[in-house]
């Protein structure tokens, strides 16, 4: 059975690889091949972990489909209510929230949302190229009609 240890938020939990790399910790003792081999392999896991997380998360980018994650170009682009779950999901405290698409009282935090929205998509819009800001089937003017902009 493993010795239990008392943490500093009080809890109880089993003697682990890392309290037995920082009890050696400047003992003189070395740590055996099997901590060694265990410890790199825990720190290549979070870095690898930090780096895909700093990529957007692990959804999938379809369009098409029951799993769904984003609307399609013609239906108004931006996400769908199933992918901004998957999003808050796989980046746990985000706020994360769909479109405003109905009605909203003037002054709501829904309607401030709208604005706020649509002045940031005006500045998207106007930085595209001409092509994109005369189409009126782009990405940027199909989301901006959906949002009622």
């Amino acid at each position: 059975m493993k010795q239990m240890i008392k943490r500093k938020d009080g809890s109880y939990s089993q003697r682990g690889l890392w309290d037995n790399i920082r009890a050696n910790k400047g003992s003189g003792k070395k740590p055996t091949k099997e901590m060694l081999k265990q410890e790199t392999k825990i720190k290549k896991e979070s870095r690898l972990k930090k780096a895909y997380m700093a990529k957007g998360g692990n959804i999938a980018k379809t369009t098409k489909g029951p799993g769904a994650n984003y609307r399609p170009t013609k239906s108004g682009a931006g996400m769908t209510q199933k992918g901004v779950m998957a999003y808050r999901r796989a980046n746990p405290g985000s706020k994360l929230s769909t479109a405003v698409t109905g009605n909203v009282k003037a002054g709501s935090k829904a309607a401030n949302r709208r604005k706020s929205y649509c002045a940031r998509s005006l500045g998207q819009l106007r930085r595209s190229k001409q092509s994109t800001q005369n189409d009126p089937n782009s990405r940027i003017r199909q989301a901006r009609r959906r949002w009622k902009c």
